[in-house]
């Protein structure tokens, strides 16, 4: 990833936005603001690996007011990639929907942010409209007659979730994933995840390829997903993998137990809907090793840090205490400090990766605006690129 200026380098807050078929469909970003927010937005958007690191995502910019968008800056942001969720106040000031039209015109999607203010009435050209459910969940069925597709934000959990598909939204943004309704499959058969553990416990002890063989002969729905992934296009294989040698032989021993991480969390039934913790959890994965590789981690330190973030979520997936699961997995000690009490280096990184860290958080765990920003980019374009594969 290219390196911005660490000392000037704005944060970024970035919230995946999904469909109601539980797939990734854009990034929100809200680019920290101030009285230079054009140089900020610059910045960030002029970042050479920004949109290839999010392809084929789209990226949606949070605005309180279109001002910022002046021509240097969106000459950053091609329209068939960008677009603009402009909060509904700004309509309140001169010359705004004015150049909310305008940008319409040049091509760009809008979401106007919020119900207009009282007296004051959108544009023709904003019909796609996003909501704060926390704030301003809106009625059912008030969406209908408006182009999509409409965003609802901060969903919280499985029941605004629903309120918010029956009025209309298409898109969804928030902590609902988490939601113990929604987040794993509560039903008692968990044989393919059992069988995962036991397969990173072989792992781990470097145990003969036919062994490894014999587990996933016994278990057709992590066969499926197994050689599913490696045929998938994030291997470019030139010819088909049939077998479970071949794909443990292509993998590695240290991709195969990354991967059979993540498959933790992969759908139990091939006709089933995307977990959605499934890239959340990859996304923190590949952040903590970000993190491990600025910081100068060794190769196992940084395959420590990525399992820490897979196994951050997997207390929500399992519908089990943390604790439990530390103890079946006899974790190294400071990986199990960082999962129940989020101690250590490692345990600080990982509360960052659950929020939107201030600048004075970062400065507390060492790290600078710019190295969090490339973390991001790379956990994100991971989590991508996991979400599309498994």
């Amino acid at each position: 990833m290219a390196e911005p200026d660490p000392n000037s380098f704005p944060l970024v807050a970035i919230d995946p936005v999904a469909n109601g078929q539980n797939e990734w469909v854009a990034l929100c970003l809200r680019v920290e603001g101030g009285a230079d927010l054009p140089q900020r937005l610059q910045a960030v958007f002029g970042t050479p690996d920004l949109l290839a690191a999010i392809a084929p995502l789209d990226g949606l910019l949070m605005l309180d007011h279109p001002a910022a968008l002046s021509p240097p800056v969106l000459a950053t942001m091609p329209a068939n990639r960008i677009g603009f969720v402009i909060a509904a106040q700004a309509l309140l000031e001169d010359g705004a929907a004015r150049r909310l039209t305008e940008l319409h015109e040049l091509g760009y999607r809008l979401w106007l942010d919020g119900a207009p203010p009282e007296g004051v009435k959108a544009p023709p050209a904003l019909r796609t409209i996003a909501r704060d459910c926390a704030r301003d969940p809106a009625p059912a069925g008030r969406l209908a007659a408006l182009f999509g597709p409409h965003l609802a934000r901060r969903v919280d959990s499985a029941a605004s979730f629903t309120q918010s598909e029956m009025a209309g939204f298409d898109w969804f943004s928030g902590d609902y994933p988490y939601d113990p309704l929604l987040a794993g499959d509560a039903r008692p058969d968990g044989s393919s995840r059992r069988r995962i553990l036991t397969l990173l416990g072989l792992l781990s002890r470097d145990a003969d390829s036919r062994e490894l063989e014999q587990q996933l002969k016994q278990d057709p729905t992590l066969s499926y997903h197994l050689l599913k992934l490696v045929n998938s296009a994030a291997f470019a294989v030139s010819t088909q993998i049939t077998s479970f040698n071949q794909a443990i032989n292509l993998l590695g021993r240290r991709q195969l137990q990354r991967w059979l991480q993540l498959l933790l969390y992969a759908r139990q039934q091939a006709d089933g809907l995307p977990n959605l913790l499934l890239p959340l959890a990859a996304r923190r994965a590949a952040q903590l090793e970000a993190l491990c590789k600025q910081g100068g981690g060794e190769r196992d330190a940084c395959d420590l840090a990525f399992m820490t973030g897979v196994f951050s979520l997997l207390d929500r997936l399992l519908h089990m205490p943390m604790a439990d699961i530390v103890a079946d997995l006899n974790l190294p000690e400071h990986v199990s400090g960082a999962l129940l009490e989020r101690s250590g280096e490692l345990g600080a990184w990982l509360r960052l990766t659950e929020t939107h860290p201030t600048r004075q958080a970062l400065d507390a765990a060492g790290i600078d605006p710019a190295g969090w920003w490339n973390s991001q980019l790379n956990a994100y374009h991971w989590a991508i690129q996991v979400g599309r594969n498994v």
